[in-house]
């Protein structure tokens, strides 16, 4: 089957034509709208159905060594204070991102639901039933259950910590 006039037509296409096309190939509807990516994936299928898709041992494969990488979502993180400012002298106190934070080794105290809680403010986290968090946000997210901006449930943008 020839697919080259297929594949010049793709350009001319609308995105719900493309849609359309979608269907038809792939035996099952999207809700994509970039054209261009709608283009690449039609041609892609109209490539593998005129020249042949990946032969059965290539499919193993494939899916043998997607079982034994090490799949990372995000990029690892620095490990040192000089790698996560670009060399230099690491930075002396708190960032700006901190200036709402009192000094380490104040207690924060907030009632919530019945219960007096206490968070103690660490050089490098938050103490919170003998766990250490890396922000606030992490410590009320521990406490509700629900992501909260943790300034706000601890109420440190009014002043009313201890």
């Amino acid at each position: 089957m020839d697919h080259s006039h297929d594949l010049a037509a793709l350009k001319r296409l609308s995105v719900s034509q493309l849609q359309a096309r979608h269907a038809e190939l792939f035996g099952e509807t999207t809700t994509a709208r970039h054209k261009t990516w709608l283009i690449r994936r039609l041609a892609w299928r109209l490539q593998a159905l005129a020249e042949g898709d990946l032969s059965e041992r290539a499919r193993q494969r494939a899916a043998e060594l997607a079982r034994d990488v090490d799949l990372r979502l995000q990029p690892p993180k620095p490990t040192t204070a000089t790698a996560l400012h670009g060399g230099g002298q690491p930075p002396v106190g708190r960032g700006s991102a901190n200036h709402r934070l009192p000094p380490p080794g104040t207690i924060l105290t907030r009632l919530y639901k019945g219960q007096t809680l206490q968070v103690q403010v660490l050089e490098q986290g938050f103490a919170f039933n003998g766990q250490v968090y890396r922000s606030l946000s992490a410590v009320a997210k521990a406490i509700t259950g629900a992501h909260y901006n943790g300034y706000l449930f601890f109420r440190l943008n009014q002043g009313n910590s201890r």
